[in-house]
């Protein structure tokens, strides 16, 4: 792979920019402290980052007042602008696999892919999947099987909290559906088209490994100015957010599980020195790099979660976990237009409070786990490309929903009256005890509750230190061996905006964070299918 002070050859084809780079824009130059500083995108950056901080720290109450109204326009007026993006990335994914252009390969006619389909297929799911899965993996298939049905299913809950027996099955099924929806294969589309474009434009065109790289048929030799710093510094920003929601959700769940076990007071308070001690462990990570801390630590947290699983799985119903896979996996494919449909008949509540906010939500995670992807994906077709980012991943997730989603509903209705996920998901919301909740029915409750402290501890640790990466490889211009304080600076910049994010609103402010980031940087996504298809075109067959 090109480094940006490599030789890098011109684009080949038929494409009308003489595709030329000017090398002195694109390297750094070594500035205070050992940093690495490519032209404006770092100070830039850094200091509208820090400048953030102190601002929200400073004039918390004004913050979250701000931040409520990110999400209202976000959520409440630009839901339909979000669904129908994803639902164009996912329609640009059906041609590129049915047009001649899926037979070119990520670096060309002639390579070949460096790892295994075992290796790869791992590497898929480690990329896209995070805290998520466990803060959402029960309190989503509950909440929409009860409170906010993704088409108008009757709630099998009746006003007087009796059970309506004839609404259990459609209702779960919908659940399910709904949860799904938000972690299949309209998300993974959004890492389809940045990963695509990050790996054409670098191992097939030459250019360095950074998201301006992608603009270059649009901007050509201007791309290496100020349009590209643009580019890049959203690029930042929408990594930074994105991962700051992650970190602020973990956080939120290592509270609520270390208050369930050893009654540990919920309070912001507890939660920033999470952050705080988590970031140090992820500090210590990104100095080893890559293979001496990211990968090892990658490693045992998929071991870890593959355990959890399969503890949930055979400890619990069994047979109720297998059918709420497979049930919501068939309501899922029946329903999947009405549930993408961005004026249709899902329920405002659901499309507004979950569905705009997923979709901006992978939007900002795309440089992060695009990025990543397309690192792996050398030597794939595109057509193979395309399929197996888009199914693998998401049928893995679904197995995961579909077991915890399906152990929850079957506590729920076996002791409604007594079910701590009824308590915390139905009567008194408290998203991030919902997992316990469901823990607490299961033999070992507080063994394993522990255990999903640490699993989210260290979901919490892999997201940090890889996304410091990602955003010290944009910030050096494409330069993946940018020196460890570089590294460290952003790691910690990461913490500290999830820290203030949390005192100036909550949940609330960390999805602001990631709308208000979303929002422009779904702009730049669109234009990114534009300049694939002129690379492909190009592209010997």
């Amino acid at each position: 792979m090109n480094t940006p002070t490599d030789p890098v050859p011109p684009l080949e084809g038929a494409l009308d920019t003489d595709f030329t780079i000017g090398q002195d824009n694109i390297e750094g130059q070594v500035g205070p402290f050992g940093f690495d500083i490519h032209n404006p995108v770092f100070v830039v950056s850094s200091l509208t980052a820090v400048l953030f901080i102190l601002l929200t720290l400073l004039f918390p109450a004004a913050a979250g007042e701000v931040f409520k109204a990110i999400v209202g326009f976000a959520t409440g007026t630009l839901d339909w602008y979000f669904m129908i993006v994803v639902d164009f990335f996912i329609l640009f994914c059906v041609v590129l696999i049915f047009t001649p252009y899926g037979s070119i390969r990520l670096g060309g006619k002639e390579a070949r892919p460096e790892y295994s389909y075992l290796s790869w297929f791992s590497m898929l799911f480690a990329a896209g999947i995070g805290i998520g899965l466990l803060f959402f993996g029960v309190l989503e298939p509950v909440y929409h099987m009860a409170v906010s049905s993704p088409l108008g299913t009757p709630s099998p809950f009746g006003e007087d909290g009796t059970i309506n027996e004839a609404a259990i099955e459609r209702a779960r099924a919908m659940g399910l559906a709904g949860t799904y929806l938000h972690w299949g294969i309209h998300g993974w589309a959004v890492y389809v088209v940045m990963a695509l474009a990050l790996g054409l434009f670098t191992y097939n065109k030459g250019l360095p490994f950074s998201i301006r790289s992608a603009f270059y048929p649009i901007l050509g030799e201007r791309v290496w100015g100020w349009w590209g710093h643009v580019i890049d510094i959203l690029a930042v920003f929408s990594t930074l957010f994105g991962l700051a929601t992650s970190l602020g959700l973990g956080a939120q769940q290592a509270n609520a599980g270390l208050n369930f076990v050893y009654g540990l007071e919920i309070s912001i308070t507890t939660q920033v020195i999470v952050i705080i001690l988590v970031t140090m462990v992820a500090l210590v990570s990104v100095w080893r790099g890559l293979d001496g801390g990211v990968k090892k630590l990658s490693e045992i947290n998929m071991i870890m979660a593959l355990l959890f699983f399969l503890f949930v799985l055979f400890v619990g119903p069994t047979m109720a976990a297998l059918d709420g896979f497979w049930t919501g996996l068939v309501t899922y494919v029946e329903e999947f237009i009405p549930l993408s449909e961005p004026f249709g008949r899902t329920d405002d509540a659901y499309r507004e409070g979950w569905t705009a906010f997923y979709w901006a939500w992978w939007v900002s995670w795309a440089p992060f786990v695009g990025m990543f992807i397309a690192r792996v994906s050398r030597g794939r077709s595109i057509r193979e490309f395309v399929i197996c980012v888009l199914l693998i991943p998401s049928m893995t997730i679904f197995i995961w929903m579909g077991v915890f989603g399906g152990v929850a509903i079957d506590q729920l209705f076996a002791n409604p009256d007594a079910s701590l996920v009824r308590e915390y998901v139905i009567d008194n919301y408290s998203p991030e005890l919902s997992l316990f909740g469901m823990l607490n029915e299961l033999p070992f409750t507080g063994i394993v509750s522990t255990i999903a402290i640490i699993l989210a501890l260290i979901f919490f640790v892999t997201s940090s230190d890889s996304g410091s990466l990602v955003v010290d490889t944009i910030t050096a211009g494409g330069k993946t061996d940018a020196p460890k304080p570089q590294r460290l600076f952003w790691a910690s910049i990461e913490g500290l905006i999830a820290i203030v994010l949390l005192i100036g609103g909550g949940l609330e402010a960390l999805q602001a964070g990631v709308t208000a980031t979303g929002i422009p940087f779904s702009v730049v996504m669109l234009l990114m299918c534009y300049t694939i298809f002129r690379a492909l075109q190009s592209e010997p067959r």
